[in-house]
């Protein structure tokens, strides 16, 4: 695929980005497309691997080896290398509904598994994905299409993130009348509020609901189902229901101090901002503001990257974001053979953004919070800490006090971005739903049926906190189940 001998030929390059000093002036997209020739030497890199590994998609010692969704990834490289972009984004929306969301916020297993990574550079194939989906927009290639013909069936959807989109989209592809309930005031889940703007603009999202909505998919906003209207009316009003609500219970921090002021959950920090954000360009104040405040973020993830990159365009004073884990090395190490995902030393957006702004990297790695200390009025003032190192005890690597390496860090703000622990327990304690060990919907791999006849659940709320590909594939495959279930046999793919 590609070039065959492109992979030796070419090094890999990926588009430019605003630098840091001038894209944390404004909460846009800051990444530079490449030109159109150099996209297409990118694509020629793609080796005639003949095994690619790169659309997998499974676990490997824990984590996603190429891509869930199964993208036809060679395919599409090839393609925009001869430029038959048209012919491209066939290829990419037959196996992904939304290029245009994991082209911008995936964190790319495809590239982790590519062929030509490793012993070298991978293809730039998050970077093509998203110039292919952007192209195809921009040139109009992509108009509603009309669905099958009405089945007569009706499904409901409850959460519309990326899971709840991809199954409602292939429903109606189906000739299902779908209808979506979403509790918040717009449509998109995380998609919408939980991902700054910076790094997915919400005009992306919006535009995608539109398709869906000329489509023929009917959305319901401000309604929480278990609340406004109870699960057992949806059940009884629809042919079948499935649950998309995500993983939505944040895992909280028992310590001492937590409920001082100043102290929040890292998804109500940038929720309320995004959504200030865009009904008035943070002009009503309904937002949590770390301007001139010393930050902490405690969380090593994607979200505890985000809260460091929104504090800092809000105008903290500055930032610190505490990890528990070990600094990762900056090659693949011996035990993290090809193609496992790369463990290796990663500093995104909002790392580069602080180091650049305050002069060093703000990640205090093998830091756990010991308390969170208060003045008088109950505000939150500091953050003491201890060092961990991790040793093995009984065949497992736990953390172990540093003696003597107590510190306190200033903190006017601090962020929870602890992960989650599963989805909230109203609907499945309603419709009797069985849960795992985790609290996740109890629905099989591959069938997606819950207990309860009818009513299925996919993405997060099953599996648990995981990637947008998990939750688009998952949506995907419990649309096929679903239609299985209503119809006796399925042409979904």
């Amino acid at each position: 695929m590609g070039k065959a001998t492109g992979f030796l030929e070419y090094c890999r390059e990926v588009p430019g980005e605003i630098e840091p000093l001038e894209r944390t002036k404004s909460w846009q997209e800051f990444s530079v497309p490449l030109e159109e020739d150099k996209l297409r030497t990118q694509g020629a890199r793609c080796m005639d691997c003949g095994t690619p590994f790169c659309h997998v998609g499974r676990l490997l010692s824990g984590m996603a080896s190429g891509c869930p969704l199964h993208n036809l990834i060679p395919e599409w490289n090839d393609l925009v290398y001869r430029g038959s972009w048209r012919e491209a984004l066939k290829r990419l929306h037959k196996t992904n509904n939304f290029p245009e969301f994991t082209g911008r916020v995936c964190p790319a297993p495809c590239e982790g598994a590519c062929t030509v990574g490793k012993s070298g550079s991978p293809v730039t194939i998050k970077n093509i994905e998203k110039a292919i989906i952007d192209r195809g927009f921009a040139e109009g290639w992509i108009e509603p299409q009309l669905r099958a013909a009405s089945t007569g069936k009706k499904v409901a959807i409850v959460g519309s993130g990326p899971a709840g989109l991809a199954c409602a989209d292939q429903l109606n592809k189906a000739g299902h009348k779908v209808t979506v309930y979403e509790r918040a005031d717009r449509i998109g889940g995380l998609l919408m509020y939980g991902i700054p703007n910076m790094k997915l603009d919400k005009s992306v999202v919006q535009r995608r609901v539109d398709l869906l909505a000329a489509e023929g998919i009917r959305f319901v906003t401000g309604v929480e189902i278990g609340k406004d209207i109870a699960a057992s009316q949806l059940r009884a009003e629809f042919d079948a229901v499935i649950l998309c609500g995500g993983a939505t219970q944040a895992r909280d921090l028992n310590v001492e101090g937590r409920n001082l002021s100043g102290v929040h959950q890292a998804m109500e920090f940038l929720s309320k901002n995004t959504k200030s954000l865009l009904d008035s360009n943070l002009n009503d104040g309904k937002f949590l503001s770390a301007k001139g405040k010393h930050v902490v973020v405690i969380g090593g993830g994607d979200t505890g990257t985000d809260c460091v990159a929104t504090a800092i365009r809000q105008g903290c004073q500055s930032v610190t974001q505490l990890e528990i884990m070990p600094k990762l090395p900056v090659t693949r190490q011996p035990g993290n053979p090809w193609p496992e995902w790369p463990k290796v030393l990663k500093t995104d957006y909002g790392q580069a953004e602080a180091a650049q702004i305050f002069g060093e990297d703000p990640r205090a790695f093998q830091t756990s919070t010991k308390r969170l200390l208060g003045d008088a009025q109950g505000r939150v003032m500091g953050v003491e800490t201890i060092r961990v190192e991790w040793k093995e005890n009984e065949g497992r690597l736990l953390p172990v006090e540093v003696p003597d390496s107590v510190q306190v860090i200033p903190a006017d703000m601090v962020l929870l971005a602890l992960g989650f622990t599963g989805p909230e327990q109203t609907l499945p304690n309603q419709l009797g739903l069985a849960v795992d060990n985790r609290t996740n919907i109890k629905a099989e791999l591959g069938e997606f049926r819950t207990n309860v006849e009818g009513v299925f659940a996919a993405g997060d709320m099953r599996r648990g906190q995981s990637l947008i590909v998990w939750a688009i594939h998952e949506g995907r495959q419990a649309a096929r189940e679903v239609d299985r279930y209503l119809m006796g046999s399925t042409q979904l793919p």
